[in-house]
């Protein structure tokens, strides 16, 4: 989130939930945290609220759905905050039973002034860490420098967190949801799907996100199954597709596939894995959507133009497919690339 300057903690709750299947402890605090100072509140709520992308949204499901139910009779004043949280510490911790579920600290905190959309909200962050770092301490005393190792928890981001605004009760809430990418790839969907029962909202930037990532897997993966494809091939028509991104305000799938995949069979594949796509993925991309550039930003990293070379080159391809050759050399048994170039920098 950008601007959080104003944003207040008004009520902290921190228990030890996750894995009961595992044996995990369940260990609930009785009463709120107490935060001694401004210092401890902008700590906390830059560790809680920085890594939340405003764009991103996503509701709950209202039906059979225990955090929104708890979460809505808490913002109607039916629960009160230290009740809520235990009653969602529980959930979790029973939830949480994929082998790579650990135990760690369950935050419940009740933010005020939460700026969305340019208005300002109360809202509800659940947030989850288990990753435990050590720190050396530096103390001095007596004129003497003394050193411990100290074990604690990194303040950069919380592993997990949603953000669920009082806005919107009756679709879910909005929702803003974040996840390191290690407990992604450890949990699955657990922390979506499982445990919040949270669906994204269908906007120009879910859109603008969902088709730049398949993009990726269809030229990266899908496209060398079909068709005989070089590495330099792959690059160009990777570039091609996030220029096209760069340079429309209007996604059209027809339109896409004549400028950046070109060829009748090579557009008909791609069709096909859309369906596959969002059948795998269970989402949906419409055919024709205003594009985000937020979403641009987001999924830009992972169109790397890189040529890795065994190890010993990495090239790095910024444009320009038609001054790259690759050829074999029959002497030394080894491919080759010829880079075509006025001059060096």
């Amino acid at each position: 989130m950008n601007d959080i300057s104003s944003v207040a903690i008004k009520q902290l709750m921190v228990h030890q939930a996750g894995n009961a299947a595992q044996g995990s402890q369940l260990i609930l605090s009785e009463s709120a945290h107490h935060l001694p100072d401004e210092f401890w509140q902008q700590t906390l709520t830059h560790f809680f609220l920085k890594p939340f992308n405003e764009a991103e949204q996503y509701r709950l499901q209202t039906q059979d759905n225990l955090v929104y139910t708890i979460i809505n009779q808490l913002f109607s004043n039916e629960v009160s905050v230290e009740s809520a949280s235990k009653t969602l510490a529980e959930h979790f911790h029973l939830k949480s039973q994929s082998v790579h579920a650990k135990s760690g600290e369950f935050y419940f905190a009740d933010f005020d002034n939460i700026g969305f959309d340019g208005s300002a909200y109360r809202a509800i962050g659940i947030f989850h860490t288990t990753i435990k770092d050590q720190f050396l301490k530096v103390k001095t005393r007596s004129g003497n420098i003394q050193l411990s190792i100290e074990e604690g928890i990194d303040l950069k981001k919380a592993e997990k967190g949603a953000l669920i605004l009082q806005k919107e009760a009756d679709q879910g809430f909005i929702v803003l949801i974040h996840e390191l990418s290690a407990a992604k790839q450890a949990d699955g969907a657990f922390w979506k799907s499982i445990f919040l029962q949270a669906s994204p909202i269908i906007n120009s930037y879910h859109n603008t996100n969902e088709a730049l990532g398949m993009c990726k897997l269809f030229i990266s993966n899908e496209l060398n199954e079909h068709f005989e494809t070089s590495k330099t091939d792959q690059i160009d028509m990777l570039q091609r597709s996030m220029d096209y991104f760069k340079t429309h305000d209007q996604f059209q799938l027809e339109e896409f596939g004549k400028e950046v995949l070109y060829h009748p069979e090579v557009i008909e594949s791609f069709t096909q894995y859309k369906q596959q796509y969002e059948v795998a993925k269970q989402v949906n991309i419409e055919d024709e959507f205003a594009i985000n550039p937020a979403a641009i930003q987001k999924q830009q990293r992972h169109f790397k133009s890189i040529l890795k070379l065994d190890k010993n080159f990495h090239v790095y391809v910024h444009g320009r497919r038609d001054l790259i050759e690759k050829g074999y050399d029959e002497r030394t048994g080894k491919h080759y690339y010829k880079l075509y170039f006025d001059q060096e920098q």
